[in-house]
């Protein structure tokens, strides 16, 4: 059966983690046991990507929508970004708490008190158009390798954390007065954004509903997008419609994402290594990844 994936996140304060864990929960073994993916609780917010059948997913849906309600007139309460894939994206269900929703580690980036100005993915190309924008990258650098804008700074960070220090050494508030941002489904922006704003930047914009609502909304032959768009779960990479990219596999061992070419290498083996990691791993290490591949395979087939 066809499984209908759900990408979310709202920035809303949330008081008591472990009980909104607990009715999460609750909710999916009753109305959702096909439920899969992870929601992560922070005193932020709530992120994350799930994947169930149809029916259970809308009503999840339905559930998170009433439980973080803001008063906003029949909107979403929280922001949705859907697809699908044709097997189980994800092994199990996961609901975790953090201290940071996407870690930052700097407590002035709060995008519940401020974020950038949205843009709708119909007006994004007019806006990267204007030659006073720069347009950053704010993903990390194994997802950027998979796909990117035309004209994107890629700042190849290793990890979001990092993110802070490369705007102090390459961006100047008084230089860059138009700043566009872009990450997967818009989350990891609106942290950017408020950073950014925190430190003088006046003019900062961020792609509303992220790649995977551009990808979706504005046609193939219009799109500055390059590549595929790299996603957090089994299908890997989509592209243009969402639609599942045969392009691209992970490495079961270090979770690069890997090309047909990378698979050719020698250093490639299924669900052990790649080239970014064999070097990194000696005797014991490949025979322990060995086992759990086999491990994997018994128990999950096809779809490891």
């Amino acid at each position: 059966m066809t499984y209908k994936i759900a990408a979310l996140y709202k920035f809303i304060p949330i008081a008591d983690i472990p009980a909104t864990r607990q009715e999460i929960y609750d909710f999916a073994d009753k109305e959702a046991p096909s439920m899969c993916g992870t929601l992560l609780l922070a005193p932020e917010g709530i992120n994350g990507t799930i994947a169930a059948y149809p029916d259970e997913m809308d009503k999840m849906v339905s559930f998170l929508d009433e439980k973080f309600d803001v008063q906003n007139e029949g909107d979403r309460a929280c922001e949705f970004k859907f697809s699908h894939a044709s097997v189980t994206p994800f092994n199990r269900f996961k609901v975790r708490p953090k201290k940071e929703l996407i870690t930052m580690r700097k407590p002035e980036a709060d995008p519940n008190k401020l974020v950038g100005e949205y843009v709708e993915p119909k007006d994004w190309n007019d806006l990267i158009n204007d030659p006073d924008v720069i347009l950053v990258d704010t993903r990390n650098d194994y997802e950027t390798k998979v796909g990117i804008f035309k004209g994107a700074v890629d700042p190849d960070i290793k990890i979001f954390t990092e993110f802070p220090d490369w705007v102090e050494d390459n961006l100047d508030p008084a230089k860059h007065k138009k700043v566009a941002m872009f990450c997967t489904g818009g989350i990891r922006c609106e942290k950017a954004s408020a950073y950014m704003l925190a430190h003088g930047f006046e003019n900062v914009y961020h792609l509303k509903g992220g790649i995977l609502q551009y990808l979706e909304e504005v046609p193939k032959e219009e799109s500055t997008w390059e590549g595929d768009c790299f996603v957090f779960d089994q299908r890997v990479a989509v592209g243009h419609g969402l639609e599942e990219s045969d392009a691209w596999v992970v490495c079961h061992g270090c979770r690069e994402p890997l090309s047909a070419e990378d698979k050719t290498r020698s250093e490639f083996e299924q669900g052990v290594s790649c080239h970014h990691c064999h070097g990194d791993l000696d005797d014991d290490k490949l025979a322990a990844r060995r086992q759990r591949q086999e491990h994997y395979a018994q128990r999950y087939g096809e779809q490891v």
